[in-house]
């Protein structure tokens, strides 16, 4: 026994032996707990051939980008869309080069000129993940960042495989999978000496070796021609209880709406969808490539706030509402429940993604709207960003309109999405669109769909003081401020309520003092 042989004897019946040998390869692949590997990835051959082209004419010896694509696990395969390249970075430098003899080879040499073996490839792996997570807000359901692709000869790649599995595993971390048990990513290599194309599963361990590679089936074929698009305008309206702070205790408004938002993921993965006007079944399927219109149902159930307001250490509500527009992709082989699952995925994402770039903006002022004429300066004159604040410091009125989403046209008819702030317009796409996914600024503004008029927005309405003592009084006030809508309890609205209860009380001794009126004339009469 070797350490890659294994050899056996068997007994014939003459007491001869046969000796077999077989031969393993020294190391298998690891147990993968984070789902199966892809056995074939199919990619779009118009898209493929055409980066195959842009890169051999330009003579450059390496080149790292994202692989854009959709991940079929009903399928076992992934469906490459496009091969996007990553941008230099800050200081105008390439995201990657080739290393040799300890410096970078600043040689252009032609696509057939082979570069040392001892070469090896030095790539900006914190730039390519970044990269990564901005390209992913911009996909659509279904639509993901599935790993990288590298352009470089074949003994420079294999003096490189660890480097290129900490970048795929960097870009994993940056742009991760909702709701998905996906333990790999891809990792295309374009070869220019010999030219050929391989790709191979990049295992996400956490000890990066050089066995984390493992080959599949890679083939180009017509991918885009045979997706089905399919929409949906989902409303919500979100009321996330504000608890009293302690010193263990201390949430800021950004934590809560993570939170709230996480939770409401898990209330509308249950929700039953309509598609054209008909109510999907487990069996269902479309046999049209028109677009789907989508209706989430979701399922009634018991409020929480009401729950939550009759808890002593609930002191407010933030209310977040507003319409999301999404957009999926579905393989004509894959279920309907993939279309489904997908939208579900990308109304949630979309709701993290305005979270995440209303958390990046530095300017509170441009981040920032006061409703009814309030001046916040008092309020936020800490400087620091407005959903960083700690929610029980606000004293007055804020509403916060979040990035409104549009939908730019991409590939096949295919969109891919942006969002913008209130004080932005629609001329600020293109240079995000040329520099992020390498593709021509749409000329014409009017095939870019604004389906959302209005931007989902935060409000924030306090007065913590006086609405404890409120809500505590009684049980049923709760049930009053749930049902009119408020957030955020004032003296006029103390005495609207109040009135309302008069009234009540007003209408039900008139009806008593009508029957008793009644049942006396009845009596006279009969007399």
């Amino acid at each position: 026994h070797s350490s890659n042989r294994s050899s056996f004897r068997l007994k014939t019946p003459d007491n001869g032996e046969l000796i077999g040998v077989f031969f393993y390869p020294r190391s298998f692949p690891p147990l993968i707990t984070g789902g199966p590997m892809v056995k074939t990835v199919v990619g779009e051959e118009s898209r493929l051939k055409s980066a195959e082209d842009r890169l051999s004419q330009s003579a450059v010896p390496s080149e790292v980008g994202l692989v854009i694509g959709k991940l079929s696990s009903s399928l076992d395969r992934g469906l490459v869309f496009d091969l996007v390249p990553t941008p230099p970075n800050d200081a105008g430098d390439p995201a990657c080069s080739l290393v040799e003899g300890g410096r970078d080879d600043k040689r252009k040499g032609s696509k057939g000129k082979s570069q040392s073996d001892a070469s090896s490839l030095f790539i900006d792996k914190d730039w390519v993940a970044e990269h990564a997570r901005q390209v992913s807000r911009m996909l659509l359901g279904g639509v993901r960042v599935l790993g990288i692709y590298i352009w470089i000869n074949e003994s420079s790649f294999k003096n490189s495989t660890v480097i290129l599995c900490q970048t795929v595993k960097g870009i994993a971390e940056a742009a991760p999978l909702l709701d998905s048990d996906w333990g790999e990513r891809l990792l295309i290599h374009i070869s220019y000496s010999p030219r050929r194309w391989t790709c191979r599963n990049c295992l996400l361990a956490s000890n990066i070796t050089s066995s984390s590679l493992w080959p599949c089936d890679f083939k180009m074929g017509r991918v885009l021609a045979s997706l089905q698009p399919f929409r949906c305008t989902y409303t919500f309206d979100l009321r996330l209880p504000i608890y009293h702070q302690s010193a263990s205790n201390v949430r800021k408004l950004a934590d809560i709406l993570h939170q709230g938002i996480s939770s409401h993921a898990k209330e509308l993965k249950d929700a039953k969808a309509m598609i054209d006007g008909n109510l999907v079944v487990e069996e269902s399927s479309c046999v049209s490539d028109s677009l789907h219109e989508v209706q989430f149902l979701l399922p009634f159930m018991k409020d929480s706030f009401v729950e939550e307001c009759s808890q002593k250490e609930v002191v407010g509500v933030l209310l977040f509402s507003g319409s999301v527009c999404s957009f999926a992709y579905l393989n004509s082989k894959e279920p309907l429940s993939q279309a489904l699952a997908d939208l579900k995925d990308d109304i949630i994402s979309s709701l993290q993604s305005r979270l995440d770039i209303i958390c990046d903006e530095s300017d509170v002022e441009s981040s920032t709207t006061v409703n009814d004429g309030y001046d916040g300066s008092d309020e936020l004159s800490t400087g620091e960003p407005f959903l960083l604040l700690n929610p029980h410091s606000l004293r007055k009125q804020y509403s916060l309109p979040f990035p409104r989403r549009v939908f730019i046209p991409w590939l096949s008819g295919t969109y891919i999405c942006d969002y913008l702030q209130p004080s932005e317009t629609l001329e600020v796409l293109k240079d995000r669109c040329v520099e992020l996914m390498s593709m021509e600024a749409p000329s014409d503004t009017s095939t870019i769909l604004e389906p959302e008029i209005e931007s989902p927005a935060l409000s924030v309405k306090s007065f913590w003081d006086m609405a404890r003592p409120f809500c505590s009084t009684s049980s049923s006030n709760c049930s009053s401020l749930e049902k009119t809508g408020a957030i955020m309890i004032q003296e006029d609205d103390i005495k609207s309520v109040k009135s309302a209860a008069f009234s009540f009380t007003a209408a039900v001794w008139i009806l008593i003092l009508s029957i008793l009126v009644g049942l006396v004339l009845y009596i006279i009469r009969t007399l």
